[in-house]
């Protein structure tokens, strides 16, 4: 079992910068991949981002290469997603969730296992 908390949402303008962390507990964190989701009213649930068990493999929706960057530390029990030049298509609610350990970093929700709450992204114009 493992437990996943995000927080570092905020409202911020078009063009800032934010960095969301997802704290897990569980004694075998370390051997999940972990993923970012976002999820705006009205629309599906839509992967932004994943990393492999170790750290070092990393997957990116095409709306997130080149803004986004996603990282773990597991002696911390901590992944994080760095997002840059924001922009108002942004805003969603974004989770984390961790998934089996598989080759290749799921981009689908049914691909996790464990979520969290979702912390709320607000990118104003």
């Amino acid at each position: 079992q493992v437990q996943l908390v995000e927080s570092g949402g905020e409202l911020v303008q078009a063009g800032g910068s934010l960095r969301l962390s997802c704290a897990a507990s569980g004694r075998t964190y370390g051997t999940y991949n972990m993923g970012w989701f976002r999820q705006a009213p009205g629309k599906e649930r839509e992967f932004v981002a994943g990393i492999s068990w170790s750290g070092d493999v990393t997957s990116y929706a095409d709306s997130a290469k080149g803004r986004f960057a996603i990282s773990r530390l597991n002696n911390k029990n901590t992944v994080y997603l760095r997002m840059n030049s924001l922009k108002p298509e942004d805003t969603a609610v974004y989770h984390c969730a961790a998934g089996s350990a598989a080759a290749v970093i799921s981009a689908r929700p049914v691909g996790y296992g464990f979520w969290g709450q979702g912390t709320q992204v607000t990118v104003s114009s």
